[in-house]
């Protein structure tokens, strides 16, 4: 995996469950967060694309995880995020997070972006410029 960005989160109080490890719901919120930042240096995802009144953008269809370790509040997990290759119309990124301090993996992912028209609510085709930007690393 050739991340093409490696984002710092630290473990927060509220992100624990009664048993004192990650919930598993916030690892989403973590990849998200990742997602987000990566897009941010490579493009502006917050601009509207040409089209009707709400435009064209990016729409998460798909997520999986997979749970190797658990992480507790104070740790710090690097999300390494990497893109796996596209379609007509989507994109796959692959995730590790890892323990930063122990270098133990902790969760690995994988989830489909689909760039969509939310004005005709379907699938439209990935914009040659949106691809070559988002093949670009950061960091």
């Amino acid at each position: 995996m050739t991340p093409l960005l490696t984002h710092r989160v630290a473990v927060r109080f509220r992100d624990c469950d009664p048993l004192g490890h990650v919930n598993n719901a916030v690892y989403l919120t973590y990849l998200e967060q990742a997602r987000f930042v990566l897009w941010r240096a490579q493009i502006n995802m917050v601009q509207r694309v040409a089209g009707g009144p709400r435009g064209e953008g990016i729409i998460l269809a798909r997520a999986e995880l997979d749970f190797r370790a658990q992480a507790r509040y104070g740790d710090e997990l690097d999300v390494r995020i990497a893109l796996a290759g596209f379609g007509r119309s989507s994109f796959t990124y692959e995730y590790e997070i890892v323990n930063a301090a122990a270098g133990r993996l902790v969760a690995s992912a994988k989830t489909v972006q689909v760039w969509f028209d939310y004005d005709r609510e379907r699938s439209a085709p990935l914009p040659e410029t949106i691809r070559q930007q988002l093949v670009v690393p950061v960091g």
